[in-house]
């Protein structure tokens, strides 16, 4: 097991991999979901990142799904005081359940803690930033929850380097706590955005990086290398986009690295990102014991500099501008 890391400048220590809960009540069911969670924490891992969203996509669910199957295992393990629990509020659980504002925060939070079965969040994300709520309102309602022990830290996912930079500026401003963790979507497919604009700000102000979709949507598994392999797939539709010139030369070196080191892409890819000196922890998520094992595993794997480099070199913007 890896040394912990800091979550920004909190208290939160994780180790650098943490486990996605999307597919809880959506691809696999409660008693896998439950294999699933007890397979993590048995492995020496805390960190589980859900949402209050998830999974309002599926037919005949209205959202919370995922924070019910987490609540319920805490509730029939007794293990809540083993695990960091993130959720994240803000996105459309209904046309009126939705946004950053302090009224609806205070309301959601409420929702969330009753689901996960818990008194307490230990890290409460704005999902997505609301350009129609001022950051300091949302700070504020944030501000009042810590103050009452209802949650630890807060953190923001899909924020924009203007409005981060904006929200860390009002928290020092105010005395309020401030986001402490950042959640983009960054892998080594999709770099530029969060390398070019995010990252910088996220080094020198310390704000911990947790990204998501680490294995874009799977294609850096490896398994899916043509259309053919999409279909059937739950996030079929959302792969294609991968499939071209420069999406087939990362695979190429993901199994050539792989190889090297007697692993597979899926740890090779999250190692890469592990080894980023930005990101704190990447999300990933597991249907099977079998794909955990895989997650857990990529911790222990070390990639050399120029192992690193390789990687880079492949999967860098200007190839696919100097090869088209």
């Amino acid at each position: 097991m890896s040394t912990k890391r800091n979550l920004g400048n909190s208290s939160i220590q994780i180790a650098p991999l943490a486990l996605g809960g999307n597919v809880f009540g959506w691809t696999i069911d409660q008693p896998t979901s439950f294999k699933i969670l007890d397979g993590f924490v048995d492995a020496g891992f805390t960190f589980i990142d859900t949402a209050d969203i998830y999974s309002t996509w599926v037919r005949g669910h209205t959202g919370g799904e995922s924070e019910s199957i987490i609540g319920q295992w805490m509730k029939q393990t007794g293990k809540r005081s083993k695990v960091i629990i993130a959720t994240k509020v803000g996105l459309d659980m209904s046309p009126t359940q939705k946004g950053l504002s302090k009224a609806y925060i205070l309301n959601a939070v409420e929702a969330s803690l009753t689901r996960l079965q818990t008194d307490y969040i230990d890290l409460y994300q704005s999902h997505k930033d609301d350009p129609s709520t001022p950051v300091a309102e949302t700070l504020e309602a944030y501000a009042q929850l810590v103050k009452q022990g209802k949650v630890r830290v807060i953190g923001a996912s899909n924020y924009d380097k203007a409005r981060l930079g904006e929200s860390l500026a009002a928290s020092a401003q105010h005395g309020w706590p401030r986001y402490e963790s950042l959640q983009p979507n960054y892998n080594l497919y999709d770099r530029a955005e969060f390398e070019n604009d995010l990252e910088p700000l996220c080094l020198s102000a310390n704000v911990g990086v947790i990204p998501y979709y680490s294995l874009a949507s799977g294609f850096l598994t490896g398994k899916y290398r043509s259309k053919e392999d999409t279909a059937g797939a739950k996030r079929g539709q959302g792969i294609v986009k991968f499939l071209n010139d420069r999406g087939f030369r990362i695979l190429a070196a993901l199994d050539q690295v792989a190889k090297s080191h007697n692993s597979n892409p899926t740890r090779v890819a999250l190692a890469w990102l592990m080894a980023r000196p930005s990101v704190t922890a990447p999300i990933a998520s597991a249907t099977s014991l079998e794909q955990l094992k895989d997650l857990t595993e990529a911790v222990n794997l070390k990639l050399a500099p120029e192992v690193i480099q390789t990687l880079n070199e492949a999967s860098a913007l200007a190839n696919e501008a100097a090869a088209n």
